[in-house]
């Protein structure tokens, strides 16, 4: 969190994020929920220093002492915290990197830790009863993710016509719900909290309500901040007081609470003077925290430096006289005088 919040409002987010588990906790006590399924990553190892973090989640746990709480370790739970334990909550239920289940009446809920040595046999080895209500739980991304080199591929045809209901998954911090197969879904229900601007948008968890064969499928967000990212298109603008107005539009309707990346783009005039430090100033005190970026691009007039003795007009001369297509020369152009001019260049 710190790549773009200050240490002090890093503390700040860690200490809500725990406290939006606790009240995830409160909200399963006071609607009578059984179980808190949670498929891995609840703490990166990066942080494994916050014992005082890691202690207070299992007071919360061994609290709600009427609710189970089935976890499965993802790729950033490599110390162990919860299977090393000396004192475990009776009420914390772990998976192996064997399949196991654990049976609630007609509901069984079946999860699997992937390691190195685990093959495509591992889909093989899971049978299900068919008439039972079958939950499966497992951590890595689906084949139409991005590949992360990390995280085990969840093959999603090997998992088809298993008898599976429902298959929670985690590891991909957004909420996405498809469907498996005739018979059932597969569900990311995302972080409590976003933690960066990858991480924009509403998050929360996903409420399960079983009776026999059918579920309702319900997604719940208790977050205490959201990050927004805005893109604001300033094409053909000029005056600085227009443009603080048109920014200052596109992001009156968010929340002071929340945390905003306002992104400049489009193509501006080269007399277009765009100041990021005083619109920082002048914003950051409307939120939590306010960044500001700067993607324009120039709009150029090559002709008018043809004959111009001047930097730009030398480079435009040098690159018209090279054995080069139109467009690639105006792409060329392009580039170098958003270069001279101290904007950043594309590819």
């Amino acid at each position: 969190m710190e790549t773009n919040l200050s240490p002090e409002q890093a503390k700040v987010r860690r200490y809500e994020i725990l406290a939006t588990f606790e009240d995830m906790v409160d909200y399963a006590i006071e609607h009578q929920i059984a179980i808190i399924l949670i498929a891995g990553d609840m703490f990166d190892t990066k942080q494994n220093q916050q014992k005082q973090i890691k202690n207070r989640v299992l007071d919360i746990i061994r609290h709600a002492s009427e609710i189970d709480f089935l976890y499965l370790q993802g790729n950033h739970d490599k110390d162990n915290f919860f299977r090393e334990l000396q004192d475990k909550p009776e009420n914390l239920k772990l998976f192996s990197d064997k399949w196991s289940a654990y049976d609630y009446g007609n509901i069984s809920i079946y999860g699997v830790e992937f390691n190195r040595h685990h093959t495509e046999e591992i889909y093989g080895e899971l049978i299900l009863n068919e008439h039972k209500f079958n939950i499966v739980t497992l951590h890595g991304q689906v084949a139409n993710y991005k590949k992360d080199m990390q995280t085990e591929e969840i093959n999603l045809s090997a998992l088809q016509n298993k008898y599976i209901d429902y298959l929670a998954l985690g590891h991909i911090h957004e909420y996405q719900f498809e469907r498996l197969d005739y018979r059932g879904s597969y569900c990311y229900p995302g972080c409590l909290e976003g933690r960066g601007f990858d991480e924009c948008g509403e998050k929360g968890f996903v409420v399960l309500t079983i009776d026999g064969d059918s579920y309702n499928h319900e997604f719940i967000s208790l977050a205490r901040r959201t990050f927004h990212q805005v893109r604001v298109d300033l094409t053909d603008m000029v005056e600085a007081t227009a443009i603080m107005t048109k920014i200052e539009g596109e992001i009156q309707e968010i929340p002071a609470d929340d945390m905003v990346k306002v992104i400049l783009v489009g193509e501006i005039l080269e007399e277009t003077e765009i100041d990021l430090n005083y619109m920082a100033q002048k914003l950051k005190s409307k939120f939590f925290f306010l960044k500001i970026t700067d993607q324009t691009k120039v709009a150029i007039d090559y002709s008018r430096y043809e004959h111009d003795v001047s930097l730009k007009g030398e480079f435009v001369r040098k690159v018209q006289a090279l054995e080069l297509s139109k467009e690639e020369k105006s792409k060329i152009i392009m580039m170098g005088i958003n270069a001279i001019v101290g904007k950043e260049v594309g590819r």
